[in-house]
């Protein structure tokens, strides 16, 4: 597992990354009802990247994450959706939904697992 300055490091230059080649392929993503709904899934990647940044600068920070962050990185992954095209913004909710789930579900496997070899030694 990576380190919560190396994850941070990692997390903001992906955000970067997909950011800058969703405003750069705006035109494209918006073309048709297919890359359209791609806009949407890249936008909730951009979700998924600023969470994990804002988590592990909390973290880093000695601070307590909670809903703040959730909502925080879900505006801007909303407001990215919106430079591309309007239906971007729906598909991007859903997608981000879907992926804070599925992170959700993770990330309680790997605390009970933690849980359980503390208990052990």
């Amino acid at each position: 597992m990576a380190g919560s300055g190396s994850s941070m490091l990692t997390s903001f230059l992906l955000f970067t990354v997909i950011l800058s080649l969703q405003e750069m392929y705006r035109g494209k993503l918006a073309s048709s009802e297919l890359f359209t709904i791609l806009g949407g899934f890249v936008s909730s990647l951009l979700f998924l990247v600023l969470l994990t940044f804002i988590g592990n600068f909390q973290e880093s920070c000695g601070m307590r994450t909670g809903w703040g962050a959730v909502i925080v990185a879900e505006a801007v992954a909303l407001i990215a959706a919106s430079t591309v095209h309007r239906v971007c913004i729906t598909t991007c909710f859903l997608f981000s939904a879907g992926l804070l789930y599925e992170l959700n579900k993770f990330s309680s496997v790997a605390l009970s697992k933690s849980e359980s070899r503390a208990k052990r030694h």
